[in-house]
C-alpha cells in the first residue's frame, strides 16, 4: 500500500506542478511578499506553429483508434515575474515541457526531447534522440468474498531513436524493455525494438529487424495509445507481440496496408521455429475529405504460420472518429495462435469501444469486449465491461488513466476490478 500512497502523491504532485493555470510565484523584494499571477489568453482563430510530430513517420506509432483531430497548439501561463531561466539551458527546457498545453492525442510528446536530442549533421547519423517510457497501475480487484491489490509496472522502457545522414533515407530504433516479468529471462525480456527502416521509396517504409508484429488494430498499436489500462482479450491474447524479419508498410489517402515475413519466434526463445506471414489492409472511405466528415477506417488481415505447429489468426476491424467523439469494433477468429504464448486452441472475441473528449484533456471511453478461449469447450466465454477516463496532463507525454471493469465469467468466479494508471514520456 505504500507503493499506493507514493503514486496517488506523485499524481496529484505533477498534476499540480505541470498545469500553471493557477501558478502562484512568491516575489520578495523590500522584505515583503507579493503574490503576482497573470494569465495571457490567445484569440481562438491565433495560428502557433505546429508541434515536431516527426512527420517521417518513424518516430510515432500512430493508429486510427486515437483522436486525430486537429488542435495542435501550446498555451503558456505566463507571470509578471517569472522565474528567469535560459530557454537554452536544462531548467529553462524543463520549465517548457511542464507548461506545455499540448491538446492532441495522437502523437508520443516526449516530455524531455529537446533536452535528449543530439543534432550531429556529420558522419553517417544526422540525429538520436535518447527517451525513456513509464506505465504502471495500481488495481484493486473485488471478489465475492475476497479483496486483492497489486500495482504492476506494464512499461518500463529505455531506447533511442534517430535519423541516419539524409543521403541514406533510413531511419533507426532500439529499445530496451526492463519491465518485471516471470514468464522470461533478463535477456529474453530486454530487447524489445531493434530496426531500421528504410524511406527511399515514397509512400513506404521497408523495416529490417525486430518490430512490432500487425496482428490486429489493437494487437499492433503501443502501448502508449491503449485507451485502457488493459487491451482487449484478442488483443493482448492473439497480438501484442514483436517479430523478426522483414516488414513492409504503405500509407496513401484511400488505403493502408502492412506486410511482412518473419520468424515466428517470440522474445527470443528459439532461432528459427519457423516462418510467419503477417498481413493487414486498412480502407479508407472519406480519405479525400480532409476530415470533413470525419476518418472511417475498415480493415481486415491475417497471421499465419508455424512454431512447430500450425496456427492461422484471421481479423476484421472498423473504426470512425468525428471531432471528439470516436468508435469502433474488431473481431478475431484463431485456429492456433502465437501471441505471448503460443496455443493450438480454436479460439475467437470481439470487442466495441466508445469514447468521448469531453474536454481537450479529459476523455470518457467505454468498451464491451467478450472472448471464448477454446470453441470446442462449451459455457467458458469471458465478457468483460470497462468504463475509464482519460486525463491527458501534457498529452499522451503525461497520462492518468482509471478505469473500472467488470468481469463475467462462465466457468470461474465473477469480479471488480478498479484500476489507476499512469503513464509518463520522457
Amino acid at each position: 500500500m505504500n507503493k499506493f500512497f507514493e503514486l496517488v502523491f506523485l499524481t496529484f504532485f505533477l498534476t499540480f506542478a505541470s498545469n500553471p493555470v493557477f501558478a502562484v510565484e512568491d516575489v520578495v523584494k523590500n522584505n515583503e511578499t507579493k503574490l503576482q499571477e497573470t494569465e495571457i489568453i490567445l484569440p481562438e482563430d491565433t495560428k502557433l506553429p505546429e508541434h515536431d510530430v516527426n512527420k517521417d513517420g518513424v518516430i510515432d506509432d500512430k493508429d486510427v483508434i486515437v483522436d486525430e483531430t486537429e488542435e495542435n497548439f501550446f498555451m503558456f501561463k505566463l507571470l509578471d515575474a517569472p522565474i528567469e531561466h535560459d530557454e537554452n539551458s536544462l531548467f529553462g527546457k524543463i520549465n517548457k515541457a511542464l507548461k506545455a498545453e499540448v491538446t492532441r492525442t495522437d502523437y508520443s510528446n516526449y516530455l524531455l526531447k529537446d533536452i535528449l536530442t543530439l543534432d550531429l549533421h556529420k558522419g553517417p547519423v544526422d540525429r538520436i534522440q535518447f527517451y525513456g517510457k513509464y506505465r504502471g497501475n495500481m488495481s484493486f480487484n473485488f471478489y465475492e468474498s475476497d479483496l486483492d491489490s497489486e500495482y504492476d509496472i506494464t512499461a518500463l522502457e529505455l531506447g533511442m531513436m534517430g535519423q541516419m545522414n539524409p543521403k541514406y533515407k533510413s531511419d533507426f530504433k532500439l529499445q530496451l524493455k526492463f519491465t518485471p516479468t516471470s514468464e522470461r529471462s533478463f535477456i529474453q525480456n530486454l530487447i524489445s525494438d531493434a530496426y531500421i527502416v528504410n524511406k527511399a521509396i515514397p509512400n513506404h517504409q521497408i523495416f529490417v529487424g525486430n518490430s512490432r508484429n500487425q496482428v490486429g488494430v489493437e494487437g499492433g498499436m503501443s502501448t502508449t495509445y491503449v485507451p485502457f489500462v488493459v487491451r482487449s482479450q484478442i488483443s493482448r491474447t492473439f497480438g501484442n507481440t514483436r517479430a523478426l524479419g522483414v516488414k513492409v508498410n504503405g500509407k496513401y489517402s484511400l488505403i493502408d496496408y502492412t506486410f511482412a515475413v518473419n520468424s515466428s519466434d517470440r522474445f527470443f526463445r528459439e532461432f528459427f521455429p519457423g516462418t510467419e506471414f503477417t498481413g493487414w489492409v486498412n480502407l479508407k472511405p472519406l480519405g479525400l475529405t480532409g476530415g470533413k466528415y470525419g476518418k472511417l477506417v475498415m480493415g481486415g488481415g491475417i497471421n499465419t504460420g508455424k512454431n512447430h505447429h500450425d496456427y492461422t489468426v484471421g481479423g476484421a476491424y472498423i473504426g470512425y472518429n468525428y471531432k471528439k467523439f470516436m468508435i469502433n469494433a474488431e473481431y478475431s477468429t484463431a485456429d492456433g495462435y502465437n501471441g505471448k504464448n503460443f496455443s493450438t486452441n480454436k479460439a475467437d472475441g470481439f470487442y466495441t469501444t466508445v469514447g468521448y473528449k469531453i474536454t481537450p484533456k479529459l476523455q470518457l471511453v467505454g468498451r464491451y469486449d467478450q472472448f471464448d478461449p477454446n470453441r470446442d469447450v462449451s459455457n467458458d466465454l469471458r465478457r468483460e465491461y470497462s468504463a475509464g477516463l482519460n486525463y491527458f496532463i501534457i498529452g499522451q507525454g503525461m497520462r492518468i488513466l482509471l478505469n473500472y471493469v467488470y468481469c463475467d465469467n462462465q466457468n470461474k468466479q465473477d469480479s471488480h476490478r478498479l484500476i489507476l494508471g499512469t503513464q509518463i514520456l520522457l
